[in-house]
């Protein structure tokens, strides 16, 4: 999905991605392969009538007074189609001196400038002097926007481009074109921009840099998976090769990251977010990390799916990697900016991510509002009950025991709560359990276990998992024999956590063996104190048993305790109520991220170990970020994107890289005693069922590749 959710930025994607593939960007970056002073002057002349450069400036000076957002679709769409030429610096320049006065008119009616991301430049008295070695689109601009030093410090100008003497780059990225620039001139003729500095421009540069970074991205997994459905090796298509599409999910999970995290920084960007710089310098950091990066990775393995075809000159997939590697290497290393992360987090900040509900929840804050004072005013045992009661404890479930609550109403609950202090209890397996009763059971199933169960009067546990099966869920061997008044089961479970403790479970048993595999199976409610059941602990790496095997033998189960229809156990375990959860985000990390985090608070780490902190932290925020485009694709009426599937593969990841660099950075002390240490390695161990449970990674990208790339079985 690209950055834009709403209706209105998916619309203005689709456009301007129409009108930039006519633009044939990279037929006329190839046209120009050997002139490196070129300006793509008509590709310009394009951009400047489709009024490009002024998308974000106040429409005081002819722009177009849209939002950083705006502005964020706009320069994706562009890249997605490899438009060549200024764009990118124009929009940095006017985002900074689009208030300047006479600056903003000029960049809105297209003027080509050209920016030095660092002040190189000296103040001799009133003079201007020296070279930039790197200047963004320094060939054919007529403007430059220039830093210099001298004994008042950092000081920024803006100077004619015919009062320098630029001399051309040799060509690396054929659409784009950069210079060194050497100075001579009086401070009298030149714009001072008092304002800006160093780092107010660099942040702006990766803020647009990490849209351009998204729509390279998104070009590169599009490419690749189109060409994997379609070309044919040893008899088939390779992207049902498990190889291929491994590799085509991994470029969308990157993909899914970079956008998340240049929609994040648009949106912090210049306090928009009213989050203050604080939090434009935390995103911008961790878009740097993941967006810059992340371009020039999935680049590279879109080369490599189209094998030798990508490795041509006459294939574009160069010019989309020469691209990557040019936004990357102008705005340097992402270790750079993972140490500024590292350095952020351990002063406390985090990023906090509000959704705007535009006025949406005035009709029910306040009743919402002193509902959750009442419920925070009882005594904590009293609690649980009055969140059942009021329906908050699962408002979007259908009422009688939810509000069947939008998400408005759903994100209002949370926040109330938040405010008050009231925590929701979990539900652990009975989350997973009461929605198929709610949605497939009967009524007198749904009054004997769901209240109860809300109530934490009986606690569940899942008989899914067997020795043979793991996540070929449809291979299960336990069988379901029918007896009078009811069926007998009998076979091996296992994985099951809670069982030893559990009242009820929900269970998947054969009922047909003659049926093909998805269909001949039932979907039972099993009462764990029934004759026959033989639960045993599990022994983990972590050296506890927090799981268990359950031997089934001729267990007894009532009529009454078939779930929806004999042999439609299969659909049942895939049921989710189609009122999905909608979550509120929050500002922390994940846990051992937060360990990390303190630990580099302490002081002692070396830069090397808190470049790893930093990047731990951009993945550990990345996470958040896809699960708040989830949250605002379901306010904007849009179904679930790819990030919503994705987040499960990249959260994975994040806890158990997460909590194997807390061990790294613990690793002189491990041969010590401690409740630290300890902690730490128990975690490191136990966070490696993640890639195992609910279906591995690997059966996880099979599942992406194929329900969300389109590739073949």
């Amino acid at each position: 999905m690209s950055i834009g959710i709403s209706e209105e930025h998916v619309e203005l994607a689709a456009s301007l991605r129409k009108w930039a593939a006519a633009a044939a960007g990279a037929a006329a970056a190839r046209d120009a392969e050997n002139d490196p002073e070129t300006g793509f002057g008509q590709v310009w002349k394009g951009v400047v009538e489709m009024g490009l450069p002024g998308i974000g400036l106040p429409e005081a000076v002819g722009g177009g007074g849209g939002s950083v957002l705006d502005v964020a679709v706009a320069l994706e769409a562009c890249a997605h189609e490899l438009l060549p030429g200024p764009l990118l610096g124009v929009t940095v320049a006017g985002a900074l001196l689009g208030e300047t006065p006479g600056l903003g008119e000029r960049i809105t009616a297209g003027a080509h400038l050209a920016i030095g991301p660092s002040p190189t430049l000296r103040l001799d008295g009133d003079r201007l002097v020296g070279t930039v070695e790197i200047v963004w689109d320094a060939p054919a601009a007529e403007l430059l926007l220039l830093g210099a030093t001298g004994e008042q410090g950092e000081r920024w100008f803006v100077l004619p481009g015919d009062a320098a003497i630029t001399t051309p780059h040799p060509v690396r990225d054929l659409t784009r074109r950069t210079g060194s620039v050497r100075v001579d001139l009086p401070i009298a003729d030149t714009v001072a921009v008092p304002h800006l500095d160093a780092e107010l421009l660099h942040r702006t540069m990766v803020t647009f840099a990490a849209a351009e970074a998204a729509g390279v991205a998104r070009w590169c997994l599009q490419t690749a998976v189109d060409y994997a459905k379609v070309r044919e090796q040893f008899g088939r298509k390779i992207g049902s090769f498990q190889a291929v599409k491994h590799l085509c999910a991994e470029m969308l999970e990157t993909a899914e990251a970079v956008t998340a995290a240049a929609f994040d920084v648009a949106n912090a960007a210049f306090g928009v977010d009213d989050g203050g710089d604080d939090q434009w310098a935390f995103a911008a950091d961790v878009a740097q990390v993941t967006a810059l990066d992340g371009a020039v990775e999935v680049a590279k393995s879109c080369i490599q799916v189209l094998g030798g075809i990508g490795f041509t000159f006459e294939h574009d997939a160069h010019l989309y990697l020469r691209r990557a590697m040019t936004l990357r290497g102008l705005l340097g290393d992402g270790d750079e900016a993972a140490l500024r992360l590292a350095g952020r987090a351990a002063d406390g900040v985090r990023r906090r991510v509000e959704v705007d509900l535009e006025g949406r929840d005035e009709a029910v804050r306040g009743e919402v509002r002193a509902s959750v004072e009442r419920i925070a005013a009882l005594p904590e045992d009293q609690r649980r009950a009055a969140l059942v009661d009021a329906g908050y404890l699962t408002p979007h479930w259908p009422t009688p025991y939810g509000l069947s609550a939008d998400p408005v109403q759903q994100l209002v609950i949370d926040q109330e709560l938040a405010r008050a202090s009231v925590t929701r209890p979990d539900l652990v397996i009975a989350g997973w359990a009461l929605p198929t009763i709610l949605e497939h059971g009967t009524p007198e199933q749904q009054e004997r276990f769901v209240r109860p169960s809300l109530l934490g009067e009986l606690v569940w546990c899942q008989l899914f998992s067997e020795p043979g099966s793991g996540s070929d869920l449809a291979s299960l061997r336990t069988r379901a024999e029918r007896v009078e008044g009811g069926w007998r089961l009998t076979g091996q479970k296992v994985w099951t956590s809670v069982a030893d403790r559990a009242d009820w479970a929900i269970c998947l048993a054969r009922t047909d063996a003659d049926a093909p595999q998805h269909r001949g199976i039932s979907y039972f409610l099993v009462d764990m104190r029934s004759e026959g059941i033989d639960v045993r602990p599990l022994r983990e790496i972590t050296g506890e048993a927090l799981f268990n095997e359950v031997f089934l033998d001729e267990v007894f189960v009532p009529d009454d305790c078939l779930v929806g229809g004999l042999n439609e156990g299969w659909k049942l375990a895939r049921t989710t109520l189609a009122n999905e959860r909608v979550a509120m985000a929050t500002s922390r990390l994940d846990k051992s991220t937060e360990r990390a985090v303190s630990l580099a608070a302490r002081g002692g780490l070396s830069d090397a170990q808190l470049v790893r902190v930093g990047r731990a932290v951009a993945l550990s925020t990345v996470c958040t970020l896809l699960g708040v485009r989830t949250t605002l694709r379901s306010l904007a009426g849009r179904g679930p994107g790819a990030e919503s599937s994705v987040a499960k593969l990249l959260g994975v990841r994040n806890r158990q890289d997460g909590s194997e660099l807390v061990v790294r950075l613990l690793e002189e002390r491990l041969v010590a005693d401690g409740d630290e240490v300890r902690e730490a390695v128990w975690e490191m161990l136990n966070t490696r069922c993640l890639s195992i449970a609910g279906g591995t990674t690997q059966v996880l990208r099979n599942v992406a590749g194929e329900r969300i790339l389109g590739l073949p079985r």
